[in-house]
């Protein structure tokens, strides 16, 4: 009698150690659920049309909030940041001049060092504003266009200006609104 004692404690004791085990497994992947959602999903909706034809007013993208935590952002990156003196709005820009660099645009096109920047989806820019003249960038700033150069605020009028690293929330990467529109996005 006392060993069917003493293999039953021994069996209500590996189902408390199993029980235990399990709460702890589904507590890990919670909070590493939670940590992946609130850092690579932060959901943004994008307003006004700075961004098209990529990125169209009221469409909604995921913020890659880590990846510049580790890395620096590279040209044609699209971002988010937020100016220092206004924490509410969320802009969404193309990254095109890089630390140390020298921006300007003239005649309609970029140059980055004095070398011409093709883009592809660019077309002439009527508008160089700040960059009419040339824009050296220090360790920390960044030149940032929204693709739409005619109705774009960005790194050419002084409201905006060059962008630090710090401003910046993180990497957009993945659109999810509207439906049909859904994936990951190409720079």
């Amino acid at each position: 009698m006392k060993n069917f004692n003493l293999n039953q404690e021994r069996t209500n004791e590996n189902r408390l150690r199993n029980t235990i085990n399990w709460l702890i497994d589904i507590t890990i992947a919670i909070v590493l659920a939670v940590f992946l959602v609130q850092n690579l999903g932060e959901s943004i909706q994008i307003t006004g049309s700075s961004m098209e034809p990529l990125l169209q007013s009221g469409d909604s993208v995921l913020v890659d909030k880590i990846n510049y935590h580790f890395f620096s952002p590279k040209r044609l990156d699209l971002v988010a940041f937020q100016k220092e003196d206004a924490a509410s709005k969320i802009y969404v820009k193309r990254v095109i001049g890089l630390p140390g660099e020298t921006v300007q645009i003239k005649e309609g096109t970029i140059y980055i060092d004095g070398e011409e920047l093709y883009l592809e989806h660019l077309g002439y820019i009527s508008l160089p504003g700040l960059a009419s003249e040339p824009i050296v960038l220090k360790k920390n700033e960044y030149f940032l266009l929204g693709d739409n150069m005619e109705s774009s605020e960005d790194s050419r009028f002084s409201n905006i200006g060059n962008v630090t690293k710090k401003q910046m929330i993180g990497k957009i990467w993945f659109q999810i609104e509207p439906f049909d529109e859904i994936g990951f996005i190409k720079n």
